[in-house]
């Protein structure tokens, strides 16, 4: 498991849970990330090389702009990579993932891509009814069946590598570019005067999408740093499309103004559950303020 962050210690967790033994790499990692990895049971295997030589499944999970130079690192191991499978579940564009595919396969490995979507698969949310799920194709995607259980559903999407890649950044497209258009223009509505008056007219018009962002937006600092990639890998999959990729630079934009604020410094364990969407919009207007007088 490369690596034990936030959704991979918690795949991990179900790997083992599901009779694997699960090795992971901490050197280098965070105490958190270290943390996490002991509390879901997985195991420090040393090196990267002594992990990877020891595995038979090579999950990568990590940000977006990481798993490129991960799978080289991978294909570089001087380990046999017979029978060896490397999946990657990472929020790529499929043109991203065939790259990765083709960089391990090159090394011997088989490969699968994968695309995850939902929280990660430690418990499910009160009136969360939808596990978590891991899409996953190419030739070898049968071989991930054994992960499907109550916390985590494996949807195997057929032989042809670049699907599971391209439903996840369709998903992640309208999810994330949301929430990151309703930060925007919650902010400009801020800077313009108008917030109470647009919050009173989305309320009587727009009460259920209201609700569903105005609780999502004061938690959007925490993983603003990461979805920047993502949104950059959804804009690269539009473009391959023959689509405008314009709205999803622009989500990029969003999520490092977010990233700019204190609140960014904040994990998911300790973040303040007090806070409001007004703080959150401020927080970001000044940020906008302090990029525009410059140093």
């Amino acid at each position: 498991m490369l690596s034990a962050g936030d959704m991979g210690h918690a795949v991990g967790r179900v790997a083992r849970d599901r009779g694997c033994r699960v090795l992971t790499c901490v050197a280098g990692r965070s105490d958190r990330t270290r943390a996490l990895a002991a509390a879901a049971g997985i195991e420090d295997g040393g090196d990267l090389d002594s992990v990877v030589g020891a595995a038979d499944i090579v999950l990568s999970i990590l940000p977006p702009a990481e798993a490129p130079v991960l799978a080289c690192v991978i294909a570089a191991c001087p380990v046999s990579a017979k029978d060896r499978l490397f999946v990657d579940c990472n929020a790529v564009a499929p043109a991203t993932a065939l790259a990765i595919g083709r960089t391990v396969s090159g090394a011997g490995f088989a490969f699968v891509d994968g695309g995850i979507v939902g929280p990660p698969p430690l418990s499910r949310p009160p009136g969360e009814k939808v596990a978590t799920r891991l899409y996953v194709s190419g030739p070898e995607a049968g071989r991930l069946a054994f992960l499907e259980d109550e916390r985590l559903t494996v949807r195997d999407l057929g032989p042809e590598p670049g699907r599971a890649s391209a439903l996840k950044m369709c998903y992640a497209a309208l999810t994330k570019g949301s929430w990151t258009l309703f930060a925007a223009l919650s902010t400009a509505a801020h800077r313009l005067g108008v917030a109470e008056a647009l919050d009173r007219e989305f309320s009587e018009s727009q009460a259920a999408v209201r609700e569903r962002q105005r609780a999502m937006l004061p938690r959007l600092p925490l993983d603003a740093g990461r979805w920047i990639g993502e949104m950059e890998e959804i804009a690269a999959t539009l473009d391959a499309a023959g689509l405008p990729d314009g709205f999803h630079r622009a989500a990029a934009e969003m999520f490092r103004l977010l990233d700019g604020t204190p609140f960014a410094a904040e994990s998911r364990q300790d973040w303040d559950r007090d806070r409001t969407p007004e703080q959150t919009v401020a927080a970001v207007s000044d940020v906008i303020d302090d990029l525009k007088s410059g140093p």
